[in-house]
């Protein structure tokens, strides 16, 4: 079995941080969140791996490497433009040959790994089976129709008046039946071929096509809330380690993180939080369910319930939270700052704040 991973696309809801970054290495608790799809693709004991790659190709590329630090073999595969996730299917029929397939979205988080799905769909082996879970907006999503015996029998793409609240999640698994499916279909109305309507031709030709409700935790983190949602998610699985420097004058409350090279002084820091390597947190307050990526500096300020990329500082301000940080980003106050602030910045960014 191999596993075919996507990995381009613009990433527009995450704008401005994808103007210059590819939204699948945006870190939750410091690590990219394609590389949580990657290592839950070994632990499924998958190791050959196609990547989709778009214009972030050569930032996929350093980051993931060959895959053997993840136990992969990874084959690049280039799509020139986002055509739809079926599209993605065509163009790797090459590297899938006739094996079956996991095909995950790299910017989906699922919280236990997709093992036990995996696992499953090798012993009954239908066409294809889909994973669903219940959204409050089923709008922005594939979503699907079943009978009264929880059977498949119809999938629209992103619906004005969905049939339903069950959302596709961005892991799907097929056997080789889905290559005549994707060349059999017609680009939408938005341009793409659709992989709901591939899956729905299979329905229409009376294949076998399973559905699983997940009852486990997912996200598509392709916005702010949802970045920062699944931040606190992992960030409260994590377990106190203090791997840096910590001074007497400096309080850690809970599981808090402080990795090699790090330094915190004269700072209160209430966990979960990571503070990434080479990071300065001084005479500040890190509250609950921060991120602080490597070569940061933390001064004098106060930060909740946020990311911070690296090589950023926020010196003086008294208080972020809510807010994803981009890359080289300088945060310094002015005069007449309210009590919060919420931001979305970009990499190399620079902001004054009124204080």
């Amino acid at each position: 079995m191999k596993a075919l991973v996507l990995s381009g696309g613009a990433g527009t809801r995450l704008r401005p941080i994808t103007h210059t970054s590819a939204k699948q290495l945006v870190p939750v608790a410091n690590k990219p969140v394609l590389f949580y799809g990657l290592e839950s693709i070994a632990a499924a004991g998958i190791t050959e791996v196609g990547v989709i790659v778009g214009d972030t190709a050569a930032e996929i590329e350093e980051a993931v490497g060959d895959g053997s630090k993840f136990g992969l073999e990874i084959t690049y595969i280039p799509q020139d433009r986002p055509l739809g996730l079926a599209h993605a299917v065509l163009i790797a029929r090459d590297f899938l040959g006739d094996d079956d397939f996991v095909m995950y979205l790299g910017d989906n988080f699922i919280v236990g790994g997709i093992s036990e799905l995996v696992d499953e769909f090798r012993v009954n082996r239908p066409a294809a089976q889909i994973l669903l879970t219940h959204v409050p907006d089923p709008r922005s999503f594939g979503v699907a129709e079943l009978d009264s015996e929880g059977q498949v029998i119809g999938l629209e793409e992103k619906p004005e008046s969905p049939k339903s609240d069950l959302a596709l999640v961005g892991v799907y698994l097929f056997t080789s039946v889905i290559h005549e499916a994707v060349r059999a279909i017609e680009p939408s109305w938005r341009g793409e071929l659709e992989i709901t309507h591939a899956i729905q031709h299979l329905i229409d030709l009376h294949a076998d096509v399973h559905s699983t409700v997940i009852k486990g935790y997912w996200k598509d983190t392709g916005n702010v809330v949802d970045m920062l949602e699944v931040n606190r998610t992992v960030l409260e699985t994590i377990e106190h380690r203090v791997d840096g420097e910590v001074d007497e004058r400096s309080e850690l409350v809970g599981r808090v993180v402080v990795e090699e090279g790090a330094r915190v002084t004269g700072s209160r820091v209430v966990g979960p939080v990571i503070i990434g390597a080479g990071t300065v947190v001084s005479d500040s307050y890190v509250g609950p369910f921060t991120s602080v990526s490597e070569n940061c500096r933390i001064q004098d300020s106060e930060l909740e319930f946020s990311i911070v990329l690296r090589d950023s500082s926020i010196q003086g301000v008294g208080r972020i939270e809510s807010s994803l940080i981009g890359r080289h980003v300088e945060v310094t106050p002015t005069v007449g700052m309210p009590t919060v602030h919420r931001l979305v910045l970009g990499d190399h960014s620079k902001v004054q704040i009124h204080s």
